[in-house]
């Protein structure tokens, strides 16, 4: 019997213009922070923005933009709730602090799930914090949210772009549009990315110094939008996304 939820799911994003899921394969290559941050510089243009983080493995949007105190509200499903201008929804509203040590078809269902109740707006732009891997979630992802397109992370380390072109050769075989490759955490001149990817038939949209200064920025929207990081990221966008 098809699960009724698969539906429902469709019809939650028929207002949402253009969905980007940030991923990159790996955990510590700045995912979240890319995800939390270019929400911050969509709706600091005016877009309408959300973002939802379905990173399982340890979700952090929440950090990163120090979301406290506002929670969703029911109302034929869950509605997300605003934060400095973004409508944001995080799977920690059901699992607080807590680990959630899903496996199988138990996170196949806790995505469904979330997809089937958060109840989004008009939206120009949705974007998803991926979870690392290209495991069961974002194989999910892509068979559940049908206009999905990606944005890939890596960073200069050999490690994360081996690991990235295996999710790029996923993404390729089942047909999904990747938007491009961002290069994070650059420390020396020249990018090391641009050249070793030149190849893989993907757009490379550019690269993101190592900020020092972008820990201490943490928790606060406002301090974020002024590191160096959130400034070439904004540049980068404006110029090659939108």
């Amino acid at each position: 019997m098809m699960d009724p939820r698969l539906n429902v799911i469709n019809k939650r994003f028929q207002n949402v213009k253009k969905i980007i899921a940030v991923s990159g394969g790996k955990g510590g290559i700045g995912k979240s922070q890319t995800a939390a941050s270019l929400a911050l510089c969509l709706a600091k243009h005016n877009y309408r923005t959300g973002l939802l983080d379905l990173d399982f493995c340890g979700p952090s949007t929440h950090v990163i933009l120090g979301v406290e105190g506002i929670y969703p509200e029911e109302e034929k499903g869950i509605v997300p709730p605003k934060f400095n201008g973004i409508s944001f929804m995080s799977i920690t509203y059901y699992t607080g602090n807590n680990p959630s040590p899903l496996r199988g078809s138990e996170i196949s269902n806790a995505i469904i799930e979330i997809l089937a109740i958060t109840r989004w707006e008009d939206l120009d732009f949705l974007i998803i914090d991926m979870p690392p891997g290209t495991g069961d979630p974002v194989l999910d992802v892509i068979r559940l949210i049908k206009r999905v397109e990606f944005l890939l992370v890596t960073t200069p380390s050999r490690v994360a772009q081996e690991v990235l072109k295996r999710e790029l050769k996923v993404l390729n075989e089942l047909g999904i549009t990747v938007i491009g490759i961002l290069e994070n955490m650059k420390t020396k001149k020249g990018s090391q990315v641009a050249s070793e990817l030149l190849n893989l038939g993907v757009p490379f949209l550019g690269s993101i110094d190592f900020d020092y200064d972008l820990e201490d920025a943490l928790g606060s929207p406002a301090k974020l939008l002024q590191t160096d990081f959130a400034a070439q990221l904004d540049q980068i966008i404006s110029q090659k996304c939108l």
